[in-house]
């Protein structure tokens, strides 16, 4: 499994713009089988479960708040790269770049001439 760390480096998400990136990994992401969703659930308390240990640990040290602070900015950069990963089979096909061009110079390339 390749891991794509921003929408951008998708194949085929490349030249879109961002909301409608987003837009298509959400519905990749709703498409997913249960089992994929429950792993990458699994996957997201695995980085959660520190900080509210680390919370309780604020009797003992203060620094203990500092590193669920910390774990709790870089939650994100840990996981949005997963979900990415995970919904990149899911998406839906692309239609092919070339025939897309054709069309948009009006130049059309099944269009037979007149005799």
């Amino acid at each position: 499994m390749k891991i794509y760390t921003s929408t951008k480096k998708i194949p085929g998400l490349e030249n879109l713009p961002l909301t409608e990136r987003m837009r298509i990994i959400e519905q990749a992401s709703n498409k997913m089988p249960v089992p994929e969703k429950t792993l990458l659930n699994i996957l997201k308390l695995l980085v959660l479960i520190p900080v509210f240990v680390l919370v309780l640990r604020v009797v003992e040290s203060w620094w203990s708040l500092a590193w669920a602070a910390l774990i709790l900015l870089l939650y994100p950069l840990l996981v949005k790269p997963l979900q990415y990963s995970m919904a990149v089979k899911h998406l839906p096909p692309q239609p092919k770049q070339n025939a897309d061009a054709d069309t948009q110079k009006g130049t059309p390339s099944n269009k037979k001439d007149d005799e």
